[in-house]
């Protein structure tokens, strides 16, 4: 009978103390949040450079099949990915297009379509017909 009777102490934490280091975390990445972003909008961008690169490579292979550079992205067959904002499979932060093109020269632009640091400034990349690629707006 004695033994129904017994209770066995476990060792575990109070909710206080779980309380305490939530806090104490919560503070701790609130201080490391700000020296992130820059890292998280350097490494967001480079989902700009791959596309234009990728896009520079196709209107190459255009340019040498027609001697000049289309303005079409369908042309050059050039896929979009869904972008972020258009639902819940989108992926895309930049929305990939061909700014200008001639028999000489193309210029195509990647715009955010994400604020990625909540500045009001969407970050713009350009590349051109000599693979030039370059930051315009800084997010």
């Amino acid at each position: 009978m004695n033994k129904l009777y017994q209770t066995k102490k476990l060792k575990a934490f109070t909710l206080t103390e779980v309380l305490v280091v939530l806090v104490i975390v919560g503070i701790l990445v609130l201080l490391a949040l700000p020296n992130l972003l820059p890292l998280i909008t350097k490494a967001k961008s480079t989902e700009a450079k791959v596309q234009l690169e990728h896009l520079y490579t196709l209107e190459k292979n255009y340019f040498y099949e027609h001697s000049k550079y289309s303005n079409d992205l369908n042309a050059v067959s050039f896929v979009q990915e869904k972008l972020s904002t258009e639902g819940d499979k989108g992926q895309a932060n930049y929305r990939v297009e061909i700014v200008e093109a001639s028999t000489t020269t193309f210029v195509a632009r990647a715009t955010a379509v994400v604020d990625f640091d909540g500045d009001g400034t969407f970050n713009v990349w350009e590349i051109d017909q000599d693979k030039n690629l370059r930051e315009v707006v800084q997010d």
